[in-house]
């Protein structure tokens, strides 16, 4: 593996709830965790600051996950009670958001996708999330790793 530095950031505090409506257990119920989100930052080389990441850089993906995970209601597409969350959210019940999957893995995953979105619009390749840990509680997280199959090609460009 190529020689490359690493941060990460934390960005917490979004209560929001959802419900596993295919579970066999308690998460086919409505519940609510206060998620957060640490995502794994990596560059070959830092930027003109020595940084890999300036985190005053990341507030659009800060605003990204406030607008889709803090205070809202979060269903499946595929939820078979679409229309009635739909219905309450249209009476100002809930902030409903709709997702191919409301789980932990998937959030993760939805997450490295916006900010490595961010990053090669910006950056160019020269920094990219390599992963996010996705957090519900102080005892239960998930992760999605990755590199994105455009790292590297602005340094091969160089």
């Amino acid at each position: 593996m190529t020689a490359a530095y690493t941060c990460s950031k934390t960005f917490s505090g979004y209560p929001c709830c959802h419900r596993q409506w295919r579970h066999e257990g308690h998460c086919r119920f409505v519940h609510g965790y206060s998620r957060s989100f640490t995502c794994a930052f990596r560059a070959r080389r830092l930027d003109r600051n020595g940084f890999v990441v300036d985190f005053s850089s990341l507030r659009d993906l800060e605003a990204q996950l406030a607008a889709q995970f803090d205070h809202t209601f979060l269903a499946n597409a595929d939820d078979p009670l679409l229309g009635q969350w739909q219905a309450l959210h249209e009476l100002g019940a809930l902030d409903l958001r709709v997702m191919e999957n409301v789980g932990m893995e998937a959030s993760a995953a939805l997450v490295w996708g916006w900010a490595n979105a961010l990053l090669r619009e910006r950056d160019g390749g020269r920094a990219c999330c390599w992963r996010v840990e996705a957090r519900e509680n102080e005892r239960n997280a998930a992760r999605f790793e990755a590199l994105p199959p455009w790292f590297g090609l602005a340094e091969v460009a160089d």
